[in-house]
């Protein structure tokens, strides 16, 4: 009996932490309900293209397009799984950058404008990524929390500490 009893309390529990992250898309960050948003600029994995974004590095920063731009409460806490691009606030001694902005197009918030703060997400990792490799889109996994936070780059609408950071592939 006792048995049986730890196999049903187990079967009930294991889908809680075997359960996959849910993918995902960065329109899934703003509620249905939101007003529109100024049109934004598509991904670019296409690293052709790179050149000219790193020649707009020199520019002045722009300006945030929704600072305060509303969030999906549902999210919160949920395990979920994203792709985009590293911008990074904080760097190790070892190159590796632990805390960044994560957003859904390369040049974001360097490049140009900051999209709207709940294209946003404000990241921190343990482990980090190597400086080397930000040119490159990534997936992150982890609890996404509706936590508005703030940097010298832009607001953000979410929140994450990264569980997991490795390369987007298509």
């Amino acid at each position: 009996m006792r048995h049986l009893l730890f196999a049903l309390l187990l079967s009930c529990v294991t889908p809680l932490w075997a359960a996959e992250p849910r993918e995902l898309t960065w329109s899934e960050l703003i509620p249905a309900d939101a007003p529109p948003q100024e049109a934004q600029q598509a991904p670019m994995h296409d690293l052709s293209q790179l050149a000219d974004a790193l020649a707009a590095e020199s520019a002045p920063a722009a300006q945030q397009q929704s600072p305060a731009a509303p969030v999906v409460q549902s999210l919160d806490q949920a395990q979920v799984k994203l792709p985009g691009y590293i911008v990074p606030l904080d760097v190790t001694e070892e190159g590796r950058v632990t805390e960044f902005l994560f957003v859904p197009y390369f040049g974001a918030c360097i490049h140009v404008p900051p999209p709207p703060s709940n294209q946003i997400v404000h990241v921190t990792s343990e482990l980090g990524v190597l400086l080397d490799a930000l040119y490159q889109p990534f997936w992150i996994e982890g609890p996404i929390r509706v936590e508005a936070s703030s940097s010298e780059l832009a607001e953000a609408g979410y929140s994450m500490a990264a569980e997991k950071i490795y390369p987007y592939e298509m």
